[in-house]
C-alpha cells in the first residue's frame, strides 16, 4: 500500500502534501475517529481511504490554492463543528479494483462523521481521472455538493 501511495501521489517529492506518519495518524484520530478507513482480507489491507472533516473557511482557502494540503490538516482546529469533508486519498490494490470498496469506505465514514457534524459539502484534489470519478460518485451517493481544487 505504501508503494501504491507513493506511485499515485508522489508524496516524497512534495512536502506540501500529507504524509501519513504516526504523528499524522494521531492528529487525524483527534479530528475524528473515522478519518482512516480500510478494508482487509486475510492477506491484509486491500483498500484504504483517508478523509477528514474541516471548516468551511479552510476548505475555501484550500480550493483557492491559498494553503497546502499539509496546512489544511495542520490548521484544522480540534473540538469545533465542521462543515466540509476533504476526500484526501483512496488506494485499492489492483486486483481488488472495480468492486466499489473505496466508495463504500468513503460513504460509511462520511455518514459516521455526519452524525456529529452538519456537513454541507465535500472537496477533493484529484490526482487522477479515477480519483475524480470516485469523488463524484461518493458526492452523488451522499447527496452533497463536491468542490474541486485544480492540480497546479
Amino acid at each position: 500500500m505504501i508503494d501504491l501511495a507513493e506511485e499515485s501521489f508522489k508524496m516524497r517529492n512534495d512536502p506540501s502534501q500529507i504524509s501519513v506518519s504516526e504523528e499524522t495518524r494521531e492528529r487525524l484520530e483527534k479530528i475524528h475517529p473515522r478519518t482512516l478507513n480500510e478494508k482487509r482480507t486475510r492477506e491484509g489491507p486491500v483498500a484504504w481511504v483517508l478523509i477528514f472533516p474541516t471548516t468551511r473557511t479552510l476548505m475555501q482557502e484550500f480550493i483557492r490554492n491559498e494553503i497546502t494540503e499539509k496546512d489544511l490538516l495542520d490548521r484544522t482546529p480540534l473540538g469545533v463543528t465542521y462543515q466540509s469533508i476533504y476526500l484526501c486519498s483512496a488506494l485499492v490494490l489492483p486486483e481488488h479494483r472495480g468492486k466499489g470498496l473505496a466508495k463504500a469506505l468513503c460513504i460509511d465514514a462520511i455518514k459516521a462523521i455526519q452524525k456529529q457534524h452538519p456537513i454541507e459539502s465535500l472537496f477533493v484534489w484529484a490526482f487522477s481521472a479515477e480519483g475524480k470519478s470516485l469523488a463524484e460518485s461518493v458526492a452523488r451517493a451522499v447527496e452533497l455538493p463536491l468542490k474541486e481544487r485544480r492540480i497546479d
